[in-house]
This record gives structure tokens, sequence and C-alpha cells, in this order.
């Protein structure tokens, strides 16, 4: 008789959110955990290895439970209203910031929300401003697309992480359209102040650029920080931008894949539309739709939990880089579950990631997936439990001392 994975695995949900077993993971059917060999501990993928939140597992099966597979309506209307709704209420919430929900897309993929707005605001041939290193998606787009990148690099400044328009002045005309920003940003973990935002801002609107910001990472910022929507920043900053984020990471459900665009005015919308009909977007799913609403409306306290979590794994990732292996330069992550590793200093005549998978049997995300010329960094996910993240640095400090 073949076992539905849902019982398999029921007793993953019974445990401690944060203190799943080496075990319970491997059997879960996700990327992070069947990607490599059982002898390589995954330490890439941007997932968390903890358990979802009640809410989101009880709307989960409220649609499996009642076979409700049909096209969804919720509350007499399309079901990606309520998504639309639900993040409205989110951002008013959390940031105090008003979201009209007529100017809300719902989608099925942020990726697909890369894509769209290079489409619909940029030609073959025009530039792009892009923070690097970034998330890969975002350096994919400009290529398949035939845009021109241009890089505002992320410099250590010493203490953090630093980005600065100046820098690129030089290489922007009037054939650059778009400005991609990344905020909280990834891989290097810096939530930008309102200073560095409206600097930012004030480039792109100077050039009349169009911006996308991707904020899928504002609700996981650490004491001491505070994420700041772009567009909430004024109504000439927000007429040019389109929000792209989703509950999928802070809440850990990728696999549900529902997400959303914002514009900032309807002015922004109609020209989006105008070029990328809506139909072309399509619609996320009936259990998407469920888990998001139940995620951004009742999994706070949940979430809560996660980030006492990360903070403890932050600090114990960081202090034990510091004591043990001060050759490694990480600056502590200000927001996300991600910390960016410079092992320069280790002289590995090989790239990091390499030197990591073959000689501690850790499987970090590769730093030249970032940038091109990152390949002795690696990228850390430390969204784990307690004793795999001590199995992943003592796995480490015992191969660079080896």
């Amino acid at each position: 008789m073949v076992v539905a994975p849902a019982v398999a695995d029921k007793n993953i949900h019974q445990a401690n959110a944060f203190d799943l077993s080496e075990e319970a993971l491997r059997r879960q059917r996700n990327s992070k955990w069947g990607k490599y060999s059982p002898e390589v501990l995954p330490a890439f993928v941007a997932e968390m290895d903890f358990a979802v939140a009640e809410p989101i597992q009880q709307a989960v099966r409220r649609v499996v439970d009642g076979r409700d597979y049909g096209y969804p309506l919720r509350n007499g209307e399309k079901a990606g209203l309520a998504v639309a709704t639900a993040f409205a209420a989110r951002m008013k919430d959390r940031f105090d910031w008003e979201v009209d929900p007529d100017l809300v897309l719902p989608l099925a993929d942020l990726v697909q929300g890369t894509y769209a707005p290079v489409l619909a605001f940029s030609e073959p041939g025009d530039g792009v401003v892009l923070q690097v290193p970034n998330y890969p998606p975002f350096r994919d787009v400009i290529q398949t697309t035939g845009r021109k990148l241009i890089p505002l690099s992320m410099r250590d400044d010493g203490t953090r992480f630093v980005c600065d328009t100046v820098e690129i002045a030089a290489a922007v005309n009037g054939r650059t359209r778009i400005f991609v920003l990344c905020n909280p940003q990834n891989p290097t973990g810096r939530v930008f102040t309102r200073d560095e935002l409206l600097a930012m801002a004030r480039f792109a609107i100077d050039h009349d650029m169009i911006i996308i910001s991707d904020e899928i990472h504002s609700d996981l910022v650490y004491p001491g920080h505070r994420h700041i929507p772009l567009a909430s920043l004024g109504a000439e900053i927000a007429d040019r931008t389109i929000t792209i984020t989703s509950p999928t990471k802070s809440f850990n459900i990728p696999g549900l894949r529902c997400a959303v665009l914002h514009f900032g005015s309807a002015r922004l919308r109609d020209r989006f539309l105008a070029r990328i009909p809506a139909r072309l977007m399509g619609d996320p799913n009936a259990i998407g739709v469920d888990a998001t609403v139940a995620a951004w409306a009742h999994g706070q306290p949940w979430l809560d939990s996660v980030m006492a979590h990360l903070l403890r794994a932050r600090d114990r990732l960081v202090g034990r880089l510091q004591a043990e292996v001060p050759e490694i330069v990480c600056r502590v992550p200000e927001g996300t579950f991600l910390a960016w590793l410079d092992c320069t200093k280790l002289g590995f005549n090989t790239s990091a990631f390499d030197f990591f998978h073959d000689r501690a049997r850790i499987a970090f995300s590769a730093g030249e997936t970032f940038d091109p010329a990152g390949s002795q960094f690696v990228r850390f996910n430390f969204a784990t439990s307690m004793p795999i993240l001590d199995k992943l640095l003592d796995q480490m400090v015992t191969a660079i001392r080896r």
C-alpha cells in the first residue's frame, strides 16, 4: 500500500517547528534536501527548515479535505482579490503603508513578476541598473531579454555593504530604463535606511527610471533595523515603483506559488497592462491563495518565534566564525536568513563552493551565481535547527583547519 506523503511525514508537523531532525528533513521531497547526495549538508536555496505555521496548515487542509479543487471564489469574488486585500491589510499593520487593493496584481510566480516589468518598461538594448551581488534571476532576466546590465556594486565599507549611485552616473543614459532594488538585500543581508532609499529613488527619478523593488524578505528584519517599503516614501516615488513580494520566504511556503505585484499608481498599473495583459500573468491556485491569506492574517505569532530563533542562529554563526575562522569575512546580516561569506583570505585554489562541497561536505550557494567575480564567496542559509547549524559550522571549521 502506498502511504500518502502527508501521513508519512505526520511527525514533521507535530515536532517543534525549529527542531526538525535531519532524518525528517531528508524525507521531504524538496530541492534543498533532495538535490545533493545524503552525505552533503545543504545550506543553499532560500527556504527554511521549519514546520509551517498551523494556521497555514489548517487552510491547506480545508481545501484538501473538502476536495475543493474548482475555480476558486472567496467571499463571492475572484480569489486573487482576497490576496490583494490581505496584502493591503498586512502592509498597513506592519509598515503603516496605505495600499489600494486595486493596484495589486496577484500572480503565481515571483520570478515571473521580475520578468514582466522589464518587458513592459524597456526594450532590447536598454539599460537596467542592478545591485551586485544579486539574486540570480534578476541577472537572468537582463541577459535573456537582451537588456544591458549596469552593475551597482555593493561594497564592503568595513562594517556593512553599501552602494553609491554616484559610481554609475557615467554609465546611465537616456536608454537606462529600469532600476532594480532588492531590500532587504539578497545576498548581503543589508536593510537599507530611509536616507539610502531616498538617495536611490532620487537617482531613479532624475534619470526617469522605473523602479522594481524586490521586498520579499521585508518581514525578516532583526532588532535595530526597520524595513521601509520604497513606495511608501511619497507619491513621486510610488508613481514609478513596482513592489514585488510574497509570503513564501517569511512563512516558508515557496512551493505554494503565490506572489503579488503592487503598482504605486493607477497610471503605472495601466502602462504595465497596456504591454503585458493581465491574462498573460495567470492567477495563483486555490491552495496558494488560502495559504497566503492565512499567513498574512494569522501567521505573525509563528513568525515572531521564527525571528527569535533566526536571531540566535545568526549570532551563533557570526560568533563562531569570528572566533574560529576569522579569515572569513562575514558582515552581520541586518535582515534575511542568509549570510554572505568572503573566503578570499583563506587562499583556496578552487572556488569557495567547491572547497566546502568537496572538503566539508556542505552545499552552500556558489558566490559566482550572484556575481561572476564572486567565486571566493558563498551564501550561507542559516535557517535551520541549532544542531544542524552546529554541524555545518563544525564541518566548515574542520575542513579549513585540515
